[in-house]
C-alpha cells in the first residue's frame, strides 16, 4: 500500500514555520507580507522540483500543477493556505498545503502518473487577520466576491489588498477557473477538542457551520470625566455590559450547537479621564443549521433594538460577513471515509466549527475536508500543536482519497 514520506513532510512543516516564527514557538505570517512572500517562494521551489508548473491569478492565489496522463480531464484540487494569524500556530492552513505537496511528491517517488492533473493551491487571505472578510481569495475564485470588492479592502494601516499584492509581486495574470476541477479536498487541523477527546485520528468532515460577523457601533458624547455628572453623560460604555449580558443568552436559547464570540471591545478616544464618544464591539455567531443561524441573527437584532431604545446612546448593527452553512459532497466524503477505513485509522464524522476555503470551493467544485486532532483543541494560538503521527495519518488519508477520486 502506498504511503507518504512522513519525515519529509514533517521537516518541511518545521522549515516553513521558521518564516515568521515567533519567540513563543508560533508563526506570524500575515497575508501578502514579506513573510508570506518568503513562504510562497519556498513552496514554489519545492513544487518546481517535482516538475510542477505554477500559476498565480489576480488575487494572488497560487496553483501548482502536477501533470497527469490526460491534461484535458477535469483536475483534482488539493491545498489550503499559507497565511497565519498575528500569533498563529505552525499547522493551521500550511499543513494542508504541504500535505498536498507531499501527495504529489509521493506519486513522483513511486513513478506513478495520475490519470488527471493534480493541482495544489495556496489561497490568499484565508485568515482574514489582515484584510476582511476571511477566505477572500477562494471567495473571488468562486465568484462569491468580485475582484474589485476584494481589491478595495484595507488593512489597519490603510493599505489596500490590491497594493499589498503588488508590493510582494503576487498580483498574477493567470486565469484559473472552477470548471477546470472535478473534486477538491483540504486537510486541516480540527481547531477544536472533539477528535482528541474521543481519541480519533481522522475527522471526516461532512459540512461547515454557518457564520455571521458583525460590528456593533455605539455613539455617545465625549466629555470630561471629572466635572460631568453621571446623569448628564451620554456614555456609550454603559451600553456595553447590557449588550454582553443579553447577547450571551444566545447559547442558552439556541442550545449547544450555537456559538457566540465577542472578539474585541474598543472605545474612542481611549483616554482614562474622558468619557468616550464611541464604542464598538465585534460579534461572531455560528450554527451548523442555516435556519437556526437566521433565528440567531433575528435574536441579535432584537437585543440591539431593545437596548437602543432604553439607552441614551444610539446603537447600530453592521453585518460584516455572512458565510452560509455548507454540506459537503457525498462522493468526496465517501472517499475520505473509505480511505480512513482502508488505512485503519480511528475516525468519526464531524462538522467544522471554523470557516475554511473549502466553504467557497464547495460552491463551485464538489468538495470535502479531512481533520486531524490538535492538542487541547488550541488554534489561532502560538501553542497550537499536532502530533507527527496524526499529520502523517491525515496526509495518508488525503493520498488515498485522492487516488480514489482520480478514477471517478
Amino acid at each position: 500500500m502506498m504511503k507518504i514520506n512522513g519525515d519529509r513532510l514533517w521537516d518541511r512543516l518545521m522549515e516553513i514555520a521558521q518564516i515568521g516564527g515567533t519567540p513563543n514557538g508560533g508563526v506570524c505570517r500575515l497575508t501578502l507580507s514579506e513573510e508570506d512572500k518568503k513562504g510562497r517562494l519556498l513552496f514554489e521551489d519545492w513544487c518546481k522540483g517535482l516538475g510542477c508548473s505554477i500559476r498565480v491569478d489576480a488575487m494572488g492565489n497560487l496553483f501548482a500543477t502536477y501533470p497527469g496522463k490526460d491534461p484535458y480531464l477535469p483536475t483534482l484540487l488539493l491545498g489550503s493556505h499559507l497565511d497565519s494569524q498575528p500569533t498563529g500556530g505552525k499547522y493551521d492552513g500550511v499543513m494542508g498545503v504541504l500535505a498536498g505537496l507531499e501527495v504529489i511528491h509521493t506519486l513522483h517517488d513511486q513513478n506513478y502518473v495520475p490519470d488527471r492533473n493534480i493541482v495544489v493551491a495556496s489561497w490568499t487571505n484565508e485568515e482574514g487577520a489582515r484584510f476582511t472578510p476571511a477566505m477572500i481569495g477562494s471567495g473571488v475564485f468562486s465568484e462569491t466576491f468580485s475582484l474589485d470588492y476584494a481589491y478595495q479592502q484595507k488593512d489597519k494601516e490603510g493599505i489596500t489588498l490590491h497594493d499589498a499584492l503588488n508590493s510582494i509581486g503576487y498580483k498574477g495574470t493567470d486565469s484559473v477557473k472552477p470548471n477546470e476541477f472535478q473534486y477538491a479536498l483540504e486537510l486541516h487541523i480540527e481547531q477544536g477538542p472533539i477528535l482528541e477527546r474521543e481519541e480519533k485520528q481522522i475527522g471526516i468532515v461532512t459540512g461547515v457551520q454557518g457564520i455571521r460577523w458583525y460590528d456593533i457601533h455605539i455613539s455617545g458624547k465625549e466629555c470630561h470625566a471629572g466635572p460631568t455628572p453621571m446623569d448628564y453623560r451620554i456614555d456609550p460604555m454603559q451600553s456595553v455590559p447590557l449588550l454582553l449580558t443579553e447577547l450571551y443568552k444566545i447559547s442558552e436559547v439556541f442550545g449547544e450547537d450555537a456559538r457566540i464570540t465577542i472578539g474585541y471591545i474598543d472605545a474612542s478616544p481611549a483616554v482614562k479621564n474622558t468619557v468616550p464618544e464611541k464604542a464598538s464591539i465585534s460579534l461572531d455567531i455560528r450554527h451548523p443549521n442555516e435556519d437556526q443561524l437566521t433565528k440567531m441573527h433575528e435574536f441579535v437584532l432584537s437585543v440591539i433594538q431593545t437596548i437602543d431604545k432604553e439607552s441614551k446612546s444610539s446603537i447600530e448593527l453592521e453585518e460584516i460577513w455572512h458565510s452560509e452553512s455548507v454540506v459537503f459532497d457525498d462522493n468526496c466524503v465517501h472517499a475520505v471515509q473509505q480511505a480512513s477505513e482502508t488505512l485503519g485509522y480511528p475516525h468519526r464524522r464531524i462538522i467544522s466549527g471554523a470557516g475554511h476555503d473549502s466553504v467557497y470551493t464547495s460552491k463551485v467544485i464538489p468538495t470535502s475536508m479531512i481533520f486531524i486532532p490538535c492538542k487541547d483543541g488550541l488554534s489561532h494560538n502560538e501553542l497550537e500543536s499536532a502530533k507527527k503521527e496524526d499529520v502523517i495519518a491525515g496526509t495518508n488519508v488525503l493520498l488515498h482519497a485522492s487516488l480514489q477520486l482520480q478514477h471517478k
